[in-house]
This record gives C-alpha cells, structure tokens and sequence, in this order.
C-alpha cells in the first residue's frame, strides 16, 4: 500500500515536470514567433544599407514576414491532423530557427525577402499549436492559468521587441536580430521533443479550393493593409487590384464554405459559438490598440521628444512588465471569479491609458509616458488572458486547433488594420493640419507683436523657425487624433463583453466553497 502510494506520487511529480517542461518549451516558442513580429523593424536603416536595397524593397522584410504568415496560419489546423500536433510543432519551430539562421546570414535583399517567407510559413502554426496544447495540458479550472503564461509571450514578445532589437543594432550589428533566436530555438526544440507527448493524426483531404481562396483573400488583404500607406492607397493601381483581390478571394471561400461545410478547411461555424465570435471581436480590438500603440508611441518620443532608440525602449519597457503582473494575477483569479470582471476592468484601464496620451501635445513628461504604458500594459494583461480563456470554455476540445487557428489570425489581421488606419490617419493629419495653421501664420507676423523677432515670416531664418514649429504642432495633433479613436473604439466594444456566457467554473468555485466550510 505504501509502496503504491510513493509510486503515485511520483507519477505525480513526473507529470508535474513534464508539464513545467512543456510550459516553458512552449512559452519559447511562442515568444520567438511573437518577437520577430516587431525586432526587425528598427534595423531597417541598417539593412538598407548592408543589403544595397532600395526604401521600397526594403519594406518586405516585414511585409514578405507578414503576408506569409497571415496565409498559412488558416492551413495549421489541416495540418495537425495530418502531421500531429507533436509533429507540426518540431517541424515549426527547427523550420523557424533555421530560416532565421539563414536571414542572419543573408548576402542580398533577395535573399533576405525569401528567408523571412520561410520563417513566416515556419512561424504560422506555432502560436495556435501552442495555445491548443496549453489548453489540453491543464484541466479545465485551470485554462485562465495555461493562458496567462502562453499571453505572456504573445504580449510581452512584441513589446520588447522594439528595444531589443535597437539595442542589438547599435551595439553589435542587424544580424543579431536574427541569429538571437538560435538558441531561444533549440531550447524550445529540446524541450518539446521531451515534453509533447504523441498524438494520433486524424488525417482528412485537404482543401485545395479552399486554400487558394484563402490564400488570395488573406494575402491579398494583407498586402492592402500593408502597403496601402505607403503607395497612396486607391490612387494605386497596385492597391486597388490588392483591394480587390481581398474581397474576391473572402467572398468565395465563404460561398465555397456553405457548399462543403465538413470538408471545409477553415470551419466558419465556429462563428456560431456565441462566446467564440465575441472573443474574435474583442481580441481583434486588442490587437488594434496594442500594435497601433507600438507603432505611434516611437516614432512619437523620437520626432517630438527627441529620445534616442535605447532611452525609448527603457521607456517602453515598463508597459511589458505591467502586461506580465496582470497575467500572472489574472491568471489565479479565471474560475473562481466571472471572467467578464476583469476583462471589463482591463478595457476601462486601456480606454484611460488612451485618453491620458491624447493629452501628450508636442511635449510630455517622461513620468507619464511610463505611467500610461504601465497602465495600458496592466489593463492588455487583464482582458487578453480571459478573452483566450473564454473563447474556447463552450467549443468541444477537438476543436481547439482550428478555432487557435482562426483567433490567431483575427488577432493579426487586427494588428495590421490598427497600424495601417493610425499611421494613414497621422500621415493626412500631418498634411491638412500643416496646411491650415501655416495658412494663418501671415496674421501673426513680427510686426503684431505676437511671435518674436527670431521668428519672423518674412525672414529665411524665421520662416525655418516657423516651419519647424508647425511641423511639430501638426505632427501632435495627427498622434492626438489616433489615441482618441482608439480610446473610442475600445469604449464602444465594451457593451460585448455583457453578452458573453459567464467564465466561472462551477466546479471549481464549489470546490472552494466547500473548502472554505
């Protein structure tokens, strides 16, 4: 008897340290991919230059990165049927550390274009295997758990890109943006090679149509979002065949989907799962608020601030750490309180973080820039953590995979439309604003007496001066415009949050009950 008891309790703790063992592999994994989402972007200049490339062709570095990603990440649940979760992650994460080898090393922009392919292709399926996984390691009360230490890396990861990637440009060179994930990549490897357990393929036909359709809707879409800026979107021909393209390839998967539900590649009925279709909804708002942030706030402490790249990234820095606590606290909390509290909390946080930056202008004290991201990052902890854990409380588990799949990419395609409209809607603030107060500058000229003599339009040195000032001003109102639409959209998807089913484990808050007795 005592013998089996000891036996039992090691079994126990073997299990324990499997799962500690795949938690973390897992967690590598995922911060990998989720870095190489915003690490490169501040080595660009530098690239440019090492790879002979051109503004334009630079830009696929991260736009090749994106697309590639964005197409295969609907094919993952296919493929773990096929392969094997077990074996799709191997796969993923050795094609991932490899192809990232090879960016590191790469000798043309070509080349450099064709290896960021391979790592988005590698890279698709490793944050929905990932979450699906977390989900089938832990029992069921404790999935808030499993999440808030898979989101750590999802959130965390693209925050700390920025600065990691600024301080390996500076103080050794772009290749280390790369070359870093080598050993993040064979951790991860080594661990789930030990950790993940063997699973049975449940192989079906692969959906040929349906994979094209989705390849020319979501690439398509993403090229639109992606470049539309930059090429003057519907004055493009390019952006217009992008546009219409996108719309073409979505509206005929969806008729194709109504034809041959089961054999469908991507299952949209899982849009018919009340909390699932909620869950997109808002995590495609926390994808919107947390990329389109990371993409104003730089170029904002660099242009008005004046800040060099690594006094930004330590500025930044702090928003992750918030990020990190509220997962970590939110985490225990899941199941034993309804999920829509915090997830409410952390959208009302998000909503005040945003509208304490609409009040930045052209200069704001470092001590609110911190303490506004710190906010911002606690309030993204407290609803990302409950979203992922309620959105898959009602599926069935062998759903998980495909569902992983498409919130995974809601949660993108959020990103690119976050960071596509604020920096649209910054670049024609910039002009109009600029029009319109250089138009009344005449009206205050030296002579009135209310702009100094250093200053005077009718000199080159003060028109300089004068330009200068304008450029800033408008530069702060177009900012000011982005964090206020942000603060309105999170405030106006609030109200969805009510029509959520309850996250409370029943079981589990009768267990504390009766433990509390």
């Amino acid at each position: 008897m005592i013998g089996s008891l000891r036996q039992a309790r090691a079994n126990a703790r073997a299990g324990e340290g499997s799962r500690a063992l795949l938690v973390v592999s897992v967690m590598l994994a995922t911060l990998m991919q989720a870095l190489d989402t915003t690490i490169a972007n501040v080595a660009l200049p530098d690239m440019q230059g090492s790879l002979a490339a051109s503004r334009d062709q630079i830009s696929w570095v991260l736009t090749s990165y994106i697309v590639a990603a964005a197409i295969l990440t609907p094919v993952t649940g296919w493929l773990s049927g096929w392969l094997g979760r077990r074996r799709l992650l191997i796969i993923a994460v050795s094609g991932f550390t490899v192809a990232s080898l090879l960016c590191g090393i790469a000798g043309s922009i070509g080349e450099m274009v064709l290896f960021r392919i391979l790592q988005g292709v590698f890279g698709a399926s490793l944050v929905p295997i990932s979450q699906s996984l977390l989900l089938d390691a832990f029992p069921k009360e404790k999935h808030g758990a499993a999440m808030a230490l898979w989101g750590m890396g999802i959130l965390v990861g693209p925050i700390l890109g920025p600065p990691l990637g600024g301080y390996l440009t500076e103080y050794y060179s772009w290749h280390w943006v790369f070359l870093i994930n080598l050993p993040v990549g064979l951790l991860a490897l080594l661990g789930i090679m030990v950790s993940v357990g063997h699973d049975q393929p449940h192989r079906r036909p692969l959906d040929g149509v349906g994979l094209a359709l989705l390849a020319l809707g979501i690439g398509g879409l993403q090229l639109f979002l992606d470049r539309g800026q930059g090429e003057d979107w519907f004055g493009s021909m390019e952006i217009r065949i992008e546009a219409a393209l996108a719309c073409l390839g979505l509206y005929m998967y969806v008729l194709w989907w109504l034809r041959r539900r089961e054999q469908a590649l991507l299952d949209l009925d899982l849009l018919r799962n009340r909390n699932f279709a909620i869950s997109c909804v808002l995590i495609f708002v926390v994808g919107i608020v947390l990329f389109a942030t990371l993409a104003l706030l730089p170029p904002y402490l660099s242009s008005l601030m004046n800040y060099p790249v690594l006094t930004i990234g330590l500025v930044l820095a702090p928003r992750g750490m918030g990020t990190m606590v509220s997962m970590m606290v939110v985490g225990r909390l899941l199941g034993r309180v309804d999920a829509r509290g915090p997830i409410l909390v952390g959208m009302a946080m998000m909503v005040y973080s945003l509208y304490g930056m609409s009040r930045f202008g052209v200069e704001a004290p470092m001590h609110d820039v911190v303490w506004l991201g710190v906010v911002q990052g606690l309030g993204l902890g407290l609803v990302f953590v409950p979203i992922s854990t309620v959105a898959y409380a009602t599926l069935e588990p062998w759903q998980r995979t495909e569902a992983a799949s498409l919130f995974s990419l809601v949660r993108n395609i959020g990103s690119s439309v976050g960071i596509s409209v604020v920096m649209t809607l910054l670049s024609r603030a910039l002009q109009v604003n600029h029009a319109e107060i250089g138009a009344r500058i005449p009206a205050f000229g030296a002579k009135t007496g209310l702009l100094p003599a250093l200053a005077d339009p009718a000199t080159a040195s003060g028109r300089a001066l004068l330009e200068g000032e304008v450029l800033r001003q408008s530069l702060a109102i177009g900012y000011i415009n982005d964090f206020y639409l942000m603060m309105w959209l999170t405030l106006l998807s609030m109200p969805l949050v009510l029509l959520m089913q309850s996250g409370v484990n029943r079981a589990h808050a009768a267990g504390d009950a009766a433990a509390a007795h």
